[in-house]
């Protein structure tokens, strides 16, 4: 969306997302056609409530919603907050909560771009089976993790599936924020080794499962897992908005097991 640097363009764009014509998007925000069709041609100036009640009704993110306040010469409405300044607060409380009750099995927070803000006990447990300890402070993306041929890829036996099935999730994030950082996301995942044939070739001809599972084997331990992702219900904030909690669960009882033992408490010889 960076060469859509007018209000006008940028609403035609969003509109047209939303498939909707100028006279449906007249109706539900209550407004003439002719009113709609002047604002896409930049021959009216929308008002501040004009502007928020079209991103409400053509329900545009946060983030954008402020890129569009912006550009018709407001200030921006909606706040982003640090991660970090979501300590001690009940969002923070919350999120804990959700990854103490996923233990022993694994649940992350990441951002809109997958980075990893928050892990419990049973993540760290699965990435350190797999790659080994992290140093203190590594910054992780789950989405090149997935994707780059030396971490996740080695043990991940279903690899192309996966990576295909995740990256059209990253492809639609792309196309529905529309930011040259999303999509500059997309274009490094596609760049790593195998990716882009994998587009071609991972996605399964028929189902063999109401889920698709992520097959994990190092050594003699094989795991079965299958995921699920949370959002922020009535986020006022962009962060909040944009953050993801991803919890995986057990396939099998040999994985529940494997996990379970992994929470056991080290006994010191």
């Amino acid at each position: 969306m960076s060469t859509l640097s007018t209000f006008s363009a940028r609403l035609v764009w969003w509109r047209r997302q939303r498939g909707l014509s100028q006279l449906q998007l007249a109706l539900t925000t209550g407004c003439s056609q002719r009113h709609v069709s002047f604002l896409e041609l930049g021959r009216t100036k929308p008002s501040r409530e004009m502007v928020l009640r079209l991103t409400t009704v053509l329900d545009v993110p946060l983030r954008n919603s402020n890129e569009l306040l912006l550009l018709a010469g407001f200030a921006s409405v909606w706040t982003e907050t640090e991660y970090a300044a979501l300590d001690r607060t009940p969002i923070r409380d919350a999120l804990d909560h959700m990854l103490a009750q996923q233990e022993p099995f694994p649940a992350v927070v990441v951002d809109r771009r997958w980075n990893v803000l928050q892990a419990n006990k049973g993540a760290v447990a699965l990435v350190e089976f797999l790659v080994g300890t992290l140093y203190p402070g590594t910054a992780l993306n789950l989405a090149d993790a997935l994707a780059a041929p030396d971490f996740l890829k080695p043990h991940l036996l279903n690899w192309a599936e996966v990576v295909c099935y995740f990256l059209r999730s990253v492809e639609a994030d792309a196309a529905a924020d529309a930011t040259t950082e999303t999509a500059g996301l997309l274009e490094r995942l596609l760049n790593y080794d195998g990716v882009r044939s994998a587009m071609l070739t991972g996605t399964p001809s028929a189902p063999e499962g109401p889920v698709l599972p992520m097959h994990f084997q190092k050594d003699r331990i094989r795991l079965q897992l299958f995921t699920t992702i949370a959002t922020l219900g009535t986020p006022q904030d962009i962060t909040l908005q944009e953050l993801r909690i991803e919890s995986f669960f057990p396939m099998d009882s040999e994985t529940r097991e494997v996990f379970r033992e992994w929470a056991k408490p080290r006994v010191e010889q």
